[in-house]
């Protein structure tokens, strides 16, 4: 190959080298969007609990007035997820608020006039959905959280990643199993 033929053969090469590199690039950006787009809905369903606390701890205060300790905490846990948090640190405080949440629901047993309060069966049914719907925005935010991982950690799109820094994401995970499972809700 000489003259013209070597160029156009460079050429060639060249072209095929930027279009691998775009194509790695847009993917990268593509599952990062994937990542943010689900952790926008485990935001959505997470701002749904949080609004909902302060009406069930205001249902149950007007039945157990000795239980000021349980219901404050509840409150103070809320207030606290509510910041601006990496999905590690919203997962740890999202836990906690769990489990304050299922001891407030273990206390309620006790109060047989409030577990047959319409509106506190109402926001039980509410919580109970908005627990379901975190689960599952969860499972399509670490699966979306897993596709780019293994896209960044990957050979040959890695090297674009590191170039562009592309980070790895953090997964939206339960320390404990049996945080997974929706608090126990009786009527």
């Amino acid at each position: 190959m000489r003259g013209p033929n070597l160029l156009l053969f460079l050429l060639l090469i060249i072209g095929a080298a930027a279009f691998w590199g775009v194509t790695l690039f847009n993917r990268l950006v593509k599952k990062r969007n994937h990542v943010e787009d689900g952790w926008s809905g485990i935001d959505v369903q997470l701002k749904l609990r949080h609004d909902l606390i302060p009406n069930l701890v205001n249902v149950v205060k007007k039945y157990a007035e000795h239980e000021q300790d349980t219901l404050q905490k509840v409150i103070n846990l809320r207030n606290a997820a509510r910041g601006p948090h990496t999905p590690g640190q919203q997962s740890q405080d999202e836990q906690k608020l769990s489990q304050a949440l299922s001891g407030l629901m273990v206390q309620v047993e006790a109060y047989p006039d409030l577990k047959a309060n319409t509106n506190f069966i109402d926001l039980q049914q509410q919580l109970q959905k908005i627990e379901d719907d975190i689960q599952y925005a969860r499972r399509y935010y670490n699966g979306a959280v897993r596709e780019y991982n293994t896209a960044v950690q990957s050979f040959p799109s890695s090297i674009i990643a590191n170039k562009y820094n592309f980070l790895e994401a953090e997964f939206f995970e339960l320390d404990n199993p049996k945080h997974a499972e929706n608090p126990e809700v009786k009527f």
